[in-house]
């Protein structure tokens, strides 16, 4: 358990075939998983319009949604805690199949759900209790597939493995993104309205069912193969034990869990429809840009990982978090004077968040195999709950009050978060977990 490097070994064993595998089952996986759990932002618009009343001020509907958004964040420590617990007892690979299984069903049921027009109020409070069902899967599926590739992977190739799966989370936004826009181009707003909101959540649910076929394919973790066959699984309560004699490692991932979210949530997710409502681009525009960055973002999460590998999490940590702060004031700027290099300054902007790829690497190396899931899932979950809930109706509202960089100033602040907890990284004599 050395200091801060990139590895602890001399001889660093590359990917080989079965880890190439595991690894391209479980982004694959967690990219259609996460495409479900998302693509409801994309549609904000059109969902406050359709499941609230039509005397509703447009920017008090579009609050309402944004608000059972949240609702799936809020949901998702409770997913997280029991899905890891069970992770932690019985084996990854069961946990991490169910939480794909979960997210399915919600996500066909909302292609499928009537509106407000066909049943009144009990279509909003529907659509609110099936946003709180693919939180508690989603909430088992990030920090389960972490830690799945995490313990599948060579010592020394870990931070590229966990990069690569957030890579293919986040092409889940790619995929939502791509498919709103061709949406957006192809139908007109009615069109929309009547029918077509419906084509993603119908896919989506689909593409759930696909996820849960192909991880029977994926194995247990060589990490908690060799724990349960040597019997050191934990024998108390996982969360007990994070909490009593792993707190540095909790306030760790919930720091820069908080960085991810206002990388994603703000910049990957809000940029396109507040460039719409605040900035008056065309939604084409907007949602075109939001592919575009969605897609240099797996770029930079692949970069994140391999840097993680060859500089030592610290160091890319810090450096990521400097480029997330300065591109996102760029293409904000860039914005409030109209948008002329709105395509350009996006796609860094997206490349940016990459930063993300670093963060997994963080929590991996934070705690303990016995108790790993649980404590990722925790920190991961509580703080994703309460930061990813707060900022869709905070910079909302934010950015109506306080101008046109609220959004920008509020992710430089996450971003000053990454760079000290980088500079602990660096610093800090205390050991980290390589496996």
């Amino acid at each position: 358990m050395p200091h801060d490097t990139p590895s602890s070994s001399s001889i660093v064993r590359p990917l080989n075939r079965s880890d190439a595998r595991t690894l391209t089952l479980s982004a694959l996986g967690g990219a259609l998983e996460f495409y479900d759990f998302v693509v409801f932002v994309f549609f904000a618009k059109v969902l406050g319009q359709l499941f609230f009343p039509a005397n509703v001020a447009p920017w008090l509907a579009q609050l309402q949604v944004y608000g059972i958004f949240a609702a799936g964040y809020l949901a998702r420590p409770l997913g997280g805690i029991v899905m890891a617990h069970f992770g932690d007892k019985l084996g990854r690979k069961k946990m991490f199949t169910l939480s794909v299984f979960l997210m399915a069903v919600p996500t066909l049921a909302i292609g499928l759900l009537p509106t407000y027009a066909q049943l009144g109020l009990i279509a909003p409070l529907l659509l609110l209790l099936l946003r709180i069902v693919q939180g508690i899967a989603i909430g088992g599926e990030v920090p389960g597939a972490w830690v799945f590739v995490a313990e599948h992977a060579p010592v020394g190739r870990i931070g590229f493995a966990c990069a690569a799966l957030t890579c293919g989370l986040t092409a889940g936004i790619l995929i939502g993104s791509l498919l709103a826009a061709g949406i957006s181009k192809h139908y007109s707003a009615d069109q929309v309205l009547a029918f077509a909101w419906r084509i993603p959540f119908v896919l989506g649910g689909i593409f759930g069912f696909v996820a849960v076929w192909l991880r029977r394919w994926l194995s247990e973790t060589p990490v908690f193969a060799a724990l349960r066959e040597r019997k050191q699984l934990t024998q108390e309560l996982p969360l007990k034990a994070v909490l009593r004699g792993h707190l540095v490692g909790v306030w760790l991932s919930v720091l820069v869990t908080w960085m991810l979210t206002a990388g994603i949530v703000v910049v990957i997710l809000m940029t396109p429809t507040l460039a719409q409502t605040r900035f008056h681009l065309a939604p084409a525009l907007a949602f075109e840009g939001s592919s575009v960055a969605a897609l240099f973002l797996c770029f930079g999460c692949l970069g994140s990982g391999l840097l993680v590998d060859r500089i030592g999490r610290g160091w890319s940590l810090l450096l990521g978090s400097l480029a997330l702060l300065v591109t996102t004031y760029a293409l904000y700027l860039d914005l409030a004077a109209g948008g002329a290099h709105f395509l350009p300054l996006y796609a860094i902007a997206g490349f940016s968040v990459g930063v993300v790829g670093v963060v997994p690497s963080v929590m991996v190396a934070a705690f303990p195999p016995p108790i790993r899931f649980t404590g990722i899932s925790f920190s991961y979950n509580i703080a994703y709950a309460i930061f990813g809930a707060i900022t869709p109706p905070l910079i909302g509202w934010f950015a109506g009050k306080l101008g046109p960089l609220a959004p920008a100033h509020y992710v430089a602040i996450t971003a000053v978060v990454g760079v000290v907890v980088a500079l602990y990284l660096l610093g800090s004599r205390r050991a980290f977990y390589e496996r």
